[in-house]
């Protein structure tokens, strides 16, 4: 598995953090900024990320800021991404199993880093369910296709 990462100058010290879990679990993983806690726009680090899971070259992405919300909004702007704003386990494990969300999105001024890890481990050791869910992302992609502009 190969993941993307990135965050905002809000999301940056707990992107370091996850860092360090991938690093332990073995998971490759590039990180797309931001490099400082330098103030930046969040929506610029998303599309890097976004662009990265939707273009194949990694399997999943996380994304780091303040709240999670900013960096969810930018990067579900990318066609073929589903990126899920998590703050516990369960929505974690939801967004893989039901979602098949190929990005997570986490607040680091709303959770700290053990839970962090926590959600980033459901996450990643959760796989899309398949089923009657595949119709339903199915119908995401939809609603994408006919949303493009003439």
């Amino acid at each position: 598995m190969r993941v993307a990462i990135g965050s905002d100058h809000g999301g940056f010290n707990l992107k370091a953090e996850i860092i360090c879990y991938l690093k332990e679990r073995q998971i490759e993983y590039k990180d797309f900024g931001t490099y400082s806690l330098d103030s930046v726009d969040y929506p610029d680090f998303a599309r890097a990320v976004a662009g990265a899971v939707v273009s194949g070259d990694y399997d999943r992405g996380i994304l780091c800021c303040g709240t999670g919300i900013g960096v969810s909004i930018a990067a579900n702007k990318v066609a073929g991404i589903r990126a899920a704003l998590c703050h516990d386990t369960f929505s974690a494990r939801m967004a893989s199993e039901h979602n098949n969300a190929n990005i997570i999105t986490l607040g680091e001024r709303v959770i700290g880093p053990g839970l962090a890890r926590e959600i980033v481990g459901a996450w990643l050791d959760s796989e899309f369910a398949g089923g009657r869910h595949a119709r339903r992302i199915e119908k995401i992609a939809e609603i994408e296709r006919n949303n493009k502009q003439c």
